[in-house]
């Protein structure tokens, strides 16, 4: 208990202060990081002080020196992290809808789609949510690096201009820079460019908010947030769709507002307005990167243009829908800003204009992929050299690690809790980080030595997923991993019990019995959950009309998607008649599939007008849930009925 007193006591100035303050006040998020750093360089001051073996040629020291140099570097991505979350901002009640809306002489925008081997399915939606776009004088144009007939046909079909070049030479920002030249040559030039990948629905009023943003000329990039309408591999494969959100919502949701306070946001690809004067000033979207968008604001800063953030749902896209897309998208991230830190652009380059702040930023970022990653995988191993080998790196036991650790643990761990309304939990994040790893390391080692060659890795999408499946190259890593654990523990514990490891082993004891805990929950993302239907489905609750043979009724909508529904009538149709559904504010033809419990289910027709207009009224509506807090107690719950269910 005397161990626990400092976090104990942490926790109880946590509970009473954090009721007295606003998430969105600077003074409020500054105290907490404040407070947070003060017990980091606490716990630092102790750990190199009062931890390290003696300075000598031994495996004590071989391994701990180095595995203390690590832990502070991730440290130093903390305080980072913490010092650009200690500001937040709002743009949401800057941005407006005016006149341009209907106006034909509004600014002209070009809208990019960048595709190279998506589905139809897909890109058909997109295309179809970027021609029905509320804004007076914009051009959509697809840009098809796979030069196939069939979408070529597509475009034409649903009214859009298609544009492929005869190779793939600089991948994604080879393609747009394609179609910058190819309509900077027009007649007509643009004074803007909306980016979205192919996977990226625009909502109806995405041009005209984000337009409103760039009165002010030094707006060079207005960026919204990617939102998804599927759930990505980590929720489905631990089925903590419901209660936990997308990895990439702490990102977008917390981080890019705090980041935009700071005037360091930056553009992320799809989902953004872009102004074609800067773009041309710069000579286009920049090549020496696998991470494009990054790079493009970085040129734009040193010209004096800024990227500012709209924090807005004004785009739905899909997340990656296996864990092999999920890690090769993250690795792609990773290489892409180790590429941008080699290159003139980066954080230590004489050549580069960049402010300070905006160096810091980059500094941020590298730090979050290269110190965090890999003193995530040696806090794996640095447990097990103790119980199997005696090396003890870490020279101090439970007792005194808990009083200088837990009560930064637990202010910062709460802190960041409060910031994110719960998008950010140490045990989540653990589990995130750890799953990517292997790949991420590799990038960061790839990225550093050879910055220059690496190839476009598209994230794919789409595609048969009905199966479970394991991704055994990731699960044999983990699997091995949590067998040496538990292999050590025993060791230690049950077959070699020393008096030396019941006088210090309790910290690596604890240490393992997590590790252990993460791994477990690793390996069980490892495994491929299916998904058995192409659109994703959304819970209902309202009443709509139906028709058949000429008589309407009522009936009540239990859920829905683009492709059909699920209904609750006491009197259901025969399975396949043809009934009339009034939904999306029109009536739409549909053949009923099934007889359920309480209704049934029905198929929309497949004619192109009726999905065109189902497919703008569905991205048009507030079926994609936007999570506005996250509760540990319902996560853990998930967890543990996914382990032990």
């Amino acid at each position: 208990m005397t161990a626990l007193t400092p976090g104990l006591i942490t926790l109880g100035a946590f509970m009473a202060v954090v009721p007295l303050l606003r998430r969105d006040s600077t003074m409020a998020r500054s105290f907490l990081a404040v407070v947070s750093l003060v017990f980091l360089l606490r716990y630092l001051y102790w750990r190199v002080t009062a931890t390290l073996p003696p300075p000598h040629l031994t495996a004590d020291a071989v391994i701990g020196y180095p595995f203390m140099l690590l832990e502070a570097a991730s440290l130093v991505a903390v305080a980072l992290s913490l010092l650009f979350l200690s500001r937040t901002i709002d743009r949401t009640g800057a941005a407006r809808i005016d006149g341009r809306a209907i106006d034909p002489h509004a600014p002209l925008i070009d809208v990019l789609i960048c595709t190279y081997n998506e589905e139809r399915s897909i890109l058909e939606r997109t295309i179809i949510g970027a021609t029905g776009m509320e804004y007076g004088n914009y051009r959509v144009w697809v840009l098809d690096d796979g030069r196939r007939p069939w979408l070529r046909r597509l475009a034409s079909e649903l009214g859009c201009h298609y544009l492929a070049r005869p190779d793939n030479h600089h991948a994604k920002a080879g393609n747009i820079n394609h179609a910058l030249k190819h309509v900077g040559a027009l007649p007509e030039r643009p004074d803007f460019v909306a980016i979205l990948d192919a996977d990226f629905v625009p909502r109806p009023d995405f041009l005209a908010r984000t337009i409103s943003l760039m009165d002010d000329a030094s707006v060079g990039v207005v960026q919204t947030p990617q939102h998804f309408i599927n759930p990505d591999p980590i929720q489905t494969n631990l089925a903590a769709t419901d209660v936990w959100p997308d990895e990439q919502r702490f990102f977008f949701d917390i981080l890019m507002p705090a980041k935009d306070a700071w005037g360091v946001a930056f553009c992320c690809g799809t989902s953004s307005l872009i102004r074609y004067a800067g773009l041309v000033q710069i000579g286009g979207f920049p090549t020496d990167s696998v991470t494009e968008d990054y790079l493009v604001t970085l040129r734009l800063k040193e010209r004096g243009f800024n990227t500012i953030y709209l924090n807005e749902r004004l785009t739905i896209g899909l997340a990656p829908e296996g864990l092999k897309e999920y890690i090769t998208q993250r690795a792609r991230w990773c290489l892409g800003l180790m590429q941008i830190v080699r290159g003139r652009s980066g954080p230590f380059s004489q050549d580069s204009k960049l402010s300070f702040i905006d160096r810091l930023s980059l500094v941020d970022a590298f730090m979050s992929w290269s110190a965090v990653y890999t003193s995530k995988v040696a806090g794996l191993m640095v447990p097990w050299l103790f119980l199997l080998f005696g090396i003890k790196a870490v020279q101090a036991d439970l007792t005194e690690l808990l009083r200088f650790f837990l009560p930064f643990y637990v202010w910062h761990g709460l802190s960041m809790a409060w910031l994110s309304h719960g998008r950010s939990l140490a045990m989540m994040s653990d589990v995130s980080q750890l799953i990517a790893a292997p790949a991420v390391l590799k990038a960061v080692a790839a990225g550093l030595l050879k910055p220059k060659g690496h190839k476009f890795k598209v994230t794919a999408k789409g595609g048969d997923r009905d199966r479970r499946f394991v991704e055994w190259p990731l699960l044999r890593i983990y699997g091995c991993a949590l067998l040496i654990t538990l292999a050590a523990i025993a060791y230690a514990f049950i077959l070699h019990l020393r008096g030396e490891n019941i006088a210090y082993g309790g910290l690596a004891l604890a240490w393992s019995l997590y590790n252990a805990l993460i791994l477990t929950v690793v390996c069980f993302v490892c495994i491929e959950q299916p998904r058995k239907r192409k659109a994703e489905r959304f819970d209902r609750n309202e009443p709509i009309l139906l028709r058949q043979d000429g008589k309407w009724h009522l009936a009540r909508l239990a859920d829905i998607s683009i492709t059909g529904a699920r209904l609750i009538d006491p009197d259901p149709p025969a399975p396949g008649s043809t009934i009339d559904c009034r939904i999306y504010g029109r009536s739409i033809a549909a053949i009923v599939v099934r007889r359920t419990t309480d209704g049934f289910a029905v198929r929309f027709e497949e004619g192109m007008d009726t999905r065109v207009h189902a497919i703008r009224a569905f991205y048009a509506g507030e079926y994609v849930r936007a999570y506005r807090g996250v509760r540990a107690l319902p996560v853990g719950k998930a967890l543990l009925m996914r382990l032990f269910g």
